[in-house]
């Protein structure tokens, strides 16, 4: 990969992005998930999806509490070593702990409260799974194997792996080191897929970064290019409102693959997750369009 995660004394080899740009960003946990949730109920007032956008919150919300009360401690102090320029904590072969099950158990007791029809029934039935079953459904949604993970559990199963990941990268001792290189479409810390794109404020005002569905860590992508097959020439913006649409899609003519692109330099409280998941309605135009989407939101798996 271009991007690559290293330990701080590789990084001082000299080999650093131009422009001194962030290559990866890892994200703020203390405040991630809270911001999330109050977003999504944001969006939901005004919006005919404002059953699923809450229902999404309540899932955020389980995770900032549940991040709180069972913290994960590992050793990864030998990953950076062992990556050999690969992803550190690859989701398809890094091997999960049982402390994943914990952190489900945990996310199922706290949603179990409060939540309307069918909502109890299905937790009911993954709470009563057998560990090697909910095993093989984490294995198959990392692999992207969705056909075999019924689309009810899903959410809830990625919510827990989502949340072991994310604490895992919060843990990993390493940076982003930029090389000269293309294929950015895959996180470099644990190679999973991005929701969508941002482009950020503040201090990265105007840049572009990816934000993993997995890990939530984000890492840059210039934006003269496909996030997905890094073509620069075909490449167009849409969006449903207008050019000051704080969300539009890219969409690329070589590959028939489209992101879509939050910005978060126009609307500071806008959501990687949250934002993407409150605009289906222009995943419909683009898919009318014949585009195909290269993210996949973590409350809105694909059918197979």
């Amino acid at each position: 990969m271009s991007i690559q995660i290293v330990s701080q004394d590789e990084l001082a080899d000299g080999k650093t992005t131009a422009g001194n740009i962030p290559p990866v960003l890892f994200a703020n946990l203390k405040t991630l998930y809270q911001r999330r949730a109050d977003r999504l109920r944001a969006l939901a007032e005004d919006s005919p999806l404002d059953g699923y956008l809450n229902f999404a919150a309540a899932i955020c919300d389980a995770q900032q509490r549940v991040l709180k009360e069972f913290p994960l401690s590992i050793d990864l102090s030998q990953e950076l070593e062992k990556a050999a320029g690969k992803p550190p904590l690859d989701c398809r072969l890094f091997p999960r702990t049982p402390h994943w099950l914990t952190l489900l158990d945990a996310l199922i007791l706290v949603l179990k409260h409060g939540a309307s029809e069918p909502v109890p029934g299905v937790l009911e039935r993954l709470e009563q799974s057998p560990s090697l079953q909910r095993e093989m459904m984490a294995t198959q949604l990392l692999n992207q194997d969705f056909k075999h993970v019924p689309a009810d559990k899903a959410p809830f199963i990625w919510a827990a792996l989502s949340l072991y990941w994310a604490q895992m990268a919060a843990q990993l001792r390493g940076v982003g080191r930029a090389d000269y290189g293309e294929n950015r479409q895959f996180c470099p810390v644990c190679g999973s897929v991005p929701v969508s794109a941002v482009v950020a404020f503040g201090a990265h005002s105007g840049l572009r970064y990816l934000h993993c569905n997995l890990c939530e860590s984000e890492w840059h992508v210039v934006r003269a290019k496909c996030s997905n097959c890094d073509e620069m020439e075909h490449v167009n913006l849409w969006s449903i409102d207008d050019e000051q649409a704080t969300v539009k899609a890219e969409a690329c003519d070589d590959c028939g693959a489209y992101l879509k692109v939050i910005y978060q330099d126009k609307d500071p409280q806008a959501d990687a997750v949250a934002d993407d998941l409150a605009t289906l309605l222009l995943d419909d135009r683009m898919e009318d369009k014949g585009f195909s989407g290269s993210g996949i939101n973590p409350f809105l798996f694909p059918a197979e």
